[in-house]
């Protein structure tokens, strides 16, 4: 599994994600949402399995002190600019993704086994 983890350090849902993964002995990488946001392409790919309208935080006091809720505004444009609007965390698992802590959707996430041939040590029968 390639595991990543999108929060903030404050966030107890983000830390709870952290420790399903820790005890299951998964390893992830977490990316501090107050630090540096998803990249457009990260974007679009989580957009793609949740949808935009699930990944801003409109319950938010962010969202609030923008005024968000009384202007037009392009969601992905504010979440690509301002990271801390989005719902957290977001995990992501190759094509997978989630909103919000949901470790039912992570237990059925099967860990991905690369196996590679080495052709030196392959042999073919007659």
């Amino acid at each position: 599994m390639n595991i990543q983890i999108f929060g903030t350090s404050k966030c107890q849902h983000t830390r709870k994600a952290q420790r399903f993964f820790k005890e299951r002995g998964i390893p992830f990488q977490y990316i501090d949402l107050a630090v540096k946001g998803l990249s457009k392409g990260e974007l679009n790919s989580v957009r793609a399995v949740v949808g935009i309208e699930n990944l801003m935080d409109t319950q938010g006091q962010r969202y609030a002190r923008r005024n968000l809720k009384y202007l037009t505004h392009d969601p992905e444009e504010e979440l690509l600019t301002d990271p801390l609007l989005f719902k957290t965390p977001i995990v992501r698992n190759g094509q997978k993704a989630t909103v919000g802590y949901a470790p039912d959707i992570w237990k059925g996430w099967k860990p991905v086994i690369r196996q590679r041939s080495n052709p030196a040590v392959e042999r073919r029968l007659p």
